[in-house]
């Protein structure tokens, strides 16, 4: 476990106390916390967390004019749409079922790039990746990135303060690193660039691609229906890009165990089934947690999973080779099971 336990940069105020509990720092600490982790002038090794700064920045703008010069309750639906439907199901097609877990794959590399375009891009993959992996070996245990027990303000700064990449890592370490990453398309850095820039990408190769899809759906949001529509549906980006950091936060039952008889069946964390993320995005969290791998996570009747029918579309399509669905074994092992204790 040394290099789960070693592998994202510890914050200041570390993970445990010395008898082996969670440390739940107070706000103050958990802001002082990301300011430093900000802080370009610091230490250029701070670009990552800066840059998701300079993210919110840059999205700004169009909230304003979206709010104070387009608004109308045409493109508030839109709005609704985009951030809760298209870049949730795509969060978790792309980081969550794609990147991290290598649920299915691709029979080509373009296929790839359209998927992890498909939307505004905001969130960079490694800063989701790496620490989701910890997430899993970890998960509601000190170390955990976005541990729910720690509050709600310990989640929503969680990409600042904790899902960064260790900055010291061995040559060997980050080539498992590397490891996480390689399937993602994303240029890697070589070992003496990460020394440099404390990343697995580097920032020219980060901007680059933002620049390129902003380019792409600015044009083509203003080409559908105008600036109301550019401004709506890129506010709605930086909605789902602050907002998401709080799911982990419910998506854990708030640090509480709110496990639903029937519902929720992997009882080895607080994770729990929620009806809005699970309809909207495919986020059945429980499920997920029981069968991280599967590329459906959708397992009873009522689960919507649109994540599952785009990766599913794209099977019969040709443009996934193959992939992993746990639905059956799910079914076998835990449905089956209470069909025999109710009879």
């Amino acid at each position: 476990m040394a290099f789960i336990d070693d592998v994202l940069q510890q914050p200041s105020y570390g993970w445990k106390t010395g008898n082996g509990t969670l440390v739940k720092p107070d706000s103050k600490r958990l802001w002082r916390e990301a300011l430093n982790r900000m802080n370009i002038f610091s230490s250029k090794k701070n670009w990552i967390s800066f840059s998701s700064l300079m993210m919110i920045v840059c999205l700004l703008p169009f909230l304003y004019a979206f709010l104070f010069h387009y608004f109308s309750w045409k493109l508030l639906l839109a709005f609704l749409v985009y951030a809760m439907i298209f870049m949730g199901t795509h969060g978790t097609i792309w980081f969550h079922r794609y990147c991290t877990h290598k649920a299915f794959r691709f029979s080509h590399p373009l296929w790839r790039v359209l998927t992890q375009n498909l939307v505004i891009k905001t969130l960079a993959e490694e800063i989701y990746v790496v620490s989701h992996h910890v997430h899993h070996s970890k998960s509601d245990e000190p170390g955990d990135p976005y541990n729910a027990q720690a509050g709600f303000l310990y989640c929503m700064l969680a990409e600042f303060n904790h899902q960064r990449i260790s900055t010291d890592l061995s040559k060997e370490d980050y080539q498992k690193v590397l490891h996480f990453m390689n399937h993602t398309g994303v240029k890697a850095n070589t070992y003496n660039q990460y020394k440099k820039w404390a990343s697995v990408a580097s920032p020219f190769y980060t901007v680059s691609v933002w620049f390129l899809n902003w380019t792409f759906w600015f044009a083509a949001f203003y080409l559908i229906g105008g600036l109301g529509l550019v401004c709506a549906l890129f506010s709605a980006a930086l909605f789902w890009f602050v907002l998401v950091r709080a799911f982990n936060y419910t998506g854990h039952g708030k640090g509480e165990k709110k496990h639903v008889e029937g519902v929720d069946f992997d009882r080895s964390n607080l994770s729990v089934n929620q009806l809005r993320p699970g309809l909207f995005a495919g986020e059945w969290h429980n499920n997920h947690h029981l069968y991280p791998g599967s590329a459906r996570a959708g397992f009873l009747s009522y689960q919507l999973d649109l994540p599952w029918i785009y990766i599913y579309t794209l099977y019969k399509l040709g443009a996934v080779s193959s992939y992993r669905d746990s639905k059956q074994d799910f079914l076998r092992k835990y449905m089956a099971k209470q069909e025999a204790v109710r009879i």
